[in-house]
């Protein structure tokens, strides 16, 4: 006892010890606001005493408030056994070389390169590789404010000052120059487009210029000129989108879009910010403004210090509107985007907080928590991490938009990831985790895993007929939806090397919106006009340049026009697609969705189509070989609750018009009769809740050995489906042997040999039963009498007779 006293005082000593300041923030901050306690009261300073004291107590102690530490310790890391729902994945790629100044971020072609005195060393970050070797390009002496790629790789634009910009061409050692017209004017920054009518755009005091690069001629054309004032902008090639600053507080707002479908302007807006003084006009900075793209739509984020508030907006093709705000718990943030789930870095704080944006609601996924470290042991850690002091969200971490981190002063790139596992354990509302796994894509057979495994623990753990019932009706409901927009089985590049660029930028992975917009491919939708009314009837589609995929929602698809998008109808019902899985055309859904208008708006779509997506959807299929058959010896005991879940499942299947394996209804059959329920089976088969089908015959055949009348529902439901050969097989193991040969007469079975019946008639020991099936086949088959089976029969008819004579 004394030893667990002394060992609980010597962690409450070192918490003391190493938590003090953060403690004192806290206790000042409830102090200058008690006796008035509301929700979240000091939460900032409650995450940041939280996270020193975990700290603490895995071995990690902080030393002051600066956060230093020795480097045995590394005090910044949530260590891997820690609690989180995103985390890092160590080995990082190292773009450690000798002689290194800087690193930029190219988001055109995902390059992160680094820069010495005279070389661009260039990593590939799409797909992710922590092992890839970089590529190098020679680079003239002269200061280095902007580097970029053109889109083909050809072309290298550097941007020396804040009047010159300078394009080498690799292949012929060219180099053009570009300067400003004027010295009233200067250049903000640059970037390569793919649009039809432009290959680079300089982004100036003054405006816009977008150039063509001709080859032949080695030299820019001026293509068309923007004329406003810009204080400031941000873009990112993911998008496709530039957002320029201008006004007094720089928080009016023009944007233009550079996709294939040509140069869309957007509606010019204003941000609103909050006053921290009665005087004070904040200004509003580029760090604080992001472009983010989740499921296909595009969103500007914008930071508001005062009010501690990180407000949304989304873009419409004639509007943009404010989409709600999320709280802010720390003085520095940064935005990730992953799989199409929203990271708001709390830099301060040293915690994250997850939002899924594709629901209306703002209400994070999981509680806030600390990015983890996953892969990394103590015993590599003096090997290769001893040297640098490594510190989560240090002040050298730049956060490449959607999913990466650049440590500059370490030269190590991160991946972020989110744990899938442990955000679906985090939640009790269990439809609303299904949903949320149904949408991810990046891991989606992970995703599909842990669906079928929370069904499971659901039906195991005996929950409410109504709970199940509508975990089942996610699963079915997103897996008819899959099989009407072609993206069941489907396998997506999740990792496209699409570009992106140097400054901050926001990569998506989409999927569908249920309303109109300007899409992160510069696809047009329907106007923002009527935005409140968003109809249940509207058809929509969307696109992401990140992940090379698209995928269509239509909310009203009758089975008869499946054909166009992938499903396929039997009898009115949806069946599986072809294991390759279905493909799209993209004409077809264009057209359909689109109307015949809108073909310019979709000139990649058709580039996006050729790409595959992957499904997190569960066919009813999977329902019944990883659910229902896994769990029915574990559920014997209690049979009419796993026969009701059954029928909740066959009933969200009827409702989609999905076929299911007959298996099922094998299972309610063997479910019934193992308690002897037969007037419920009898029941069951008369209301068709029971589909008919061979295997259910059979089934209903072999259970009626107790029971008359569901052996007769057996036989006569093959008799219904024209299982003529089996229903006669049936009929001779009954040894109705004369009625078996009528009905083979009668339906034309000859599929049925003469030995089976004679074989089963001399068995029976029956000479009268013999000689009227060797009548039989004499007079209704021609030639049967000069066999040698008949006169073997023959004999052995005469045989009996005579024995019975005798």
């Amino acid at each position: 006892m004394k030893e667990k006293n002394s060992a609980t005082a010597s962690v409450l000593k070192r918490i003391l010890v190493n938590c003090s300041a953060q403690a004192k923030q806290y206790g000042s901050c409830v102090a200058a606001r008690v006796p008035e306690v509301e929700r979240d009261m000091c939460l900032k300073e409650f995450l940041v005493l939280k996270n020193c004291m975990r700290n603490v107590l895995q071995g990690k102690e902080h030393v002051g408030m600066s956060g230093k530490a020795s480097a045995s310790n590394h005090p910044g890391f949530s260590v891997s056994d820690a609690l989180s729902h995103v985390y890092i994945q160590y080995p990082p790629l190292r773009c450690t070389l000798t002689g290194t100044k800087s690193f930029l971020y190219d988001d055109g072609n995902k390059l992160l390169l680094g820069l010495t005195s005279d070389r661009v060393f260039s990593w590939k970050t799409a797909p992710y590789n922590p092992h890839v070797a970089p590529s190098s390009d020679p680079l003239c002496e002269g200061p280095v404010l902007s580097i970029r790629y053109s889109l083909d790789l050809k072309l290298l634009a550097i941007q020396r000052s804040n009047y010159e910009v300078q394009i080498w061409n690799k292949e012929t050692g060219d180099t053009i120059s570009q300067k400003c017209r004027s010295e009233s004017e200067s250049i903000l920054g640059f970037f390569w487009a793919d649009c039809p009518t432009c290959d680079i755009v300089f982004v100036k005091t003054s405006g816009l210029d977008f150039y063509s690069y001709n080859p032949e001629l080695k030299s820019l054309h001026l293509v068309e000129t923007k004329k406003l004032n810009v204080s400031w902008y941000i873009y990112t090639h993911e998008s496709r989108l530039v957002l320029l600053a201008s006004g007094m507080q720089c928080k009016s707002f023009t944007g233009y879009q550079l996709s294939l479908a040509g140069i869309i302007r957007l509606p010019r807006f204003e941000i609103t910010m909050a006053k921290s003084e009665a005087n004070n006009k904040p200004i509003l900075a580029a760090e604080d403004v992001h472009i983010i793209t989740v499921y296909g739509r595009i969103y500007c984020l914008q930071f508001d210090r005062a009010a501690m508030l990180l407000h949304s907006y989304r873009f419409y093709r004639d509007a943009v509107v404010q989409q709600g705000s999320l709280p802010i718990y720390s003085n520095r943030i940064a935005v990730s985007v992953v799989d199409n789930i929203l990271l708001v870095h709390q830099v301060d704080a040293k915690v994250v907080i997850i939002y899924d944006m594709f629901a209306e609601s703002r209400t994070p996924i999981s509680a806030p928590l600390p990015l983890l470290l996953r892969g990394f042991s103590r015993a590599s850690e003096s090997k290769e991490l001893s040297d640098p002091e490594l510190i989560i969200y240090g002040d050298d971490w730049s956060f490449l938009v959607p999913d990466l981190i650049c440590d500059v002063a370490n030269g190590y790139l991160w991946k972020i990831h989110l744990d899938l596992e442990a955000i679906s354990a985090s939640s009790s509302d269990t439809p609303s985790v299904l949903e949320f796994l149904q949408r991810r894509k990046l891991e989606a057979n992970k995703a599909k895993q842990l669906c079928l495994e929370i069904t499971r623990t659901l039906i195991l753990e005996r929950r409410s007929l109504p709970v199940v019932a509508r975990a089942i009706d996610v699963l079915i409901t997103t897996y008819s939806q899959a099989i009407k927009t072609g993206s069941y089985q489907k396998r997506t590049n999740t990792e496209d090397a699409s570009p992106s660029g140097v400054s901050n930028l926001k990569s998506p992975n989409t999927e569908v919106d249920e309303s109109s917009r300007v899409d992160a491919s510069g696809i047009k939708q329907e106007s923002a006009r009527g935005i409140e009314s968003e109809s249940s009837n509207r058809s929509t589609i969307s696109a992401s340049v990140s992940d090379g995929s698209v995928s269509f929602e239509t909310k009203k698809m009758t089975s008869h026009n499946l054909d166009s998008s992938s499903g396929k109808t039997e009898g009115g019902y949806m069946v599986e697609p072809e294991a390759s899985g279905a493909q799209v055309d993209a004409s077809i859904v264009q057209s359909q969705i689109l109307g015949p208008g809108s073909n310019a708006l979709n000139a990649n779509a058709s580039e996006q189509l050729e790409s595959q997506v992957s499904s997190a959807a569960i066919s009813p299929a999977d329902l019944y070989r990883f659910v229902f058959a896994a769990i029915e010896e574990e559920m014997a005991g209690d049979a009419t609750y796993l026969v009701s879940i059954i029928v909740e499942f066959l009933r969200s299947a009827s409702l989609e018009k999905l076929k299911v394996d007959p298996n099922i209804y094998v299972l309610i059959v063997q479910l019934l009769a193992r308690e002897e329920r037969y007037e419920e089976l009898v029941l069951f088969v008369l209301n068709k809740i029971i589909d008919p089908s061979k295997e259910v015959a059979m089934q209903l055949i072999e259970s009626g050995h107790q029971n008359v009348q569901t052996r007769k529902l057996g036989l006569d439901m093959l008799r219904e489906l024209s299982l003529h050969h089996d229903y006669v097989l049936l009929l001779v193991q009954d040894r109705y042997y004369l009625e078996a040969l009528r009905y083979a007469r009668k339906n034309k079975v000859n599929t049925v040999r003469p030995s089976l019946f004679l074989e089963a008639a001399h068995a029976s020991n029956d000479s009268q039963h013999l000689a009227a099936v060797l009548r039989f086949f004499s007079d209704f088959i021609p030639g049967f009498k000069n066999t040698s089976e008949h006169n073997s029969y023959c004999r052995i008819v005469a045989d009996m007779n005579s024995s019975i004579a005798t």
